[in-house]
């Protein structure tokens, strides 16, 4: 299994590594959040858009606990809705929300429409849970969401002793030498968990164990 997921990351990250820098600046999607006060607070004081372009505020999820995730439906780290939607019937009832926010700006392997993208996912994964319109997470067009994500966690390099760990060093290091000390997100399937008071308490790079995750989930519910 490990083999398969190697070459398929390694020849992705190897094609768009030049290119991804430019790419998290300057892509643009039609879909932004459209609070942007400074001296929002919380996740609550955002709105959003759903698949349909309805604007979704994320008050409705007071009192919930919440992992949001930028997600990509052609990349190495795709699996990880298996383990995600795992985790969502498990925990959901108990007041787990997952938000799932489908991005392009990395590699571009979240090609296709909304519409494409939550068939692909409910299909081969059966996801359940809330899947927005796809994204920007960085640049100028990123989502007001994820500039106050980033604010409140920044990058604190991938997890060492996983077996991608070196190869995302190389490559987003050949891409930006000063990527390390940048807020910004790296990959796919970065997360952010936020307690039932609307702050962020963790981000997880995509390298970082999901059985970890899940328990960091537990112990806020």
């Amino acid at each position: 299994m490990k083999t398969p997921l190697y070459l398929l990351f390694a020849a992705s990250i190897a094609l768009s590594a030049c290119g991804a820098k430019s790419e998290a600046n300057n892509q643009s999607t039609d879909s932004l959040t459209i609070n942007t006060d400074s001296t929002m607070k919380t996740i609550y004081d955002f709105t959003v858009q759903d698949k349909k372009k309805n604007e979704v505020s994320l008050a409705q999820y007071k009192g919930q606990v919440l992992l949001v995730v930028n997600t990509a439906s052609r990349c190495g780290f795709t699996p990880q809705y298996e383990a995600l939607e795992a985790m969502y019937e498990r925990l959901h009832e108990s007041g787990l929300e997952i938000l799932d926010f489908p991005c392009n700006q990395f590699g571009q392997q979240a090609p296709g429409s909304d519409e494409e993208i939550t068939q692909f996912c409910q299909m081969t994964y059966g996801t359940k849970f809330p899947q927005f319109t796809k994204a920007d997470v960085n640049g100028e067009n990123e989502m007001p969401l994820y500039t106050w994500l980033k604010e409140q966690k920044g990058f604190e390099g991938f997890d060492e002793g996983h077996e991608l760990t070196a190869l995302l060093n190389d490559m987003l290091g050949k891409a930006d030498p000063d990527f390390a000390q940048k807020s910004d997100i790296k990959w796919n399937f970065t997360k952010f968990l936020i307690d039932r008071e609307g702050h962020v308490v963790a981000r997880f790079e995509p390298t970082h164990d999901m059985a970890d995750v899940e328990a960091q989930v537990k112990a806020l519910l």
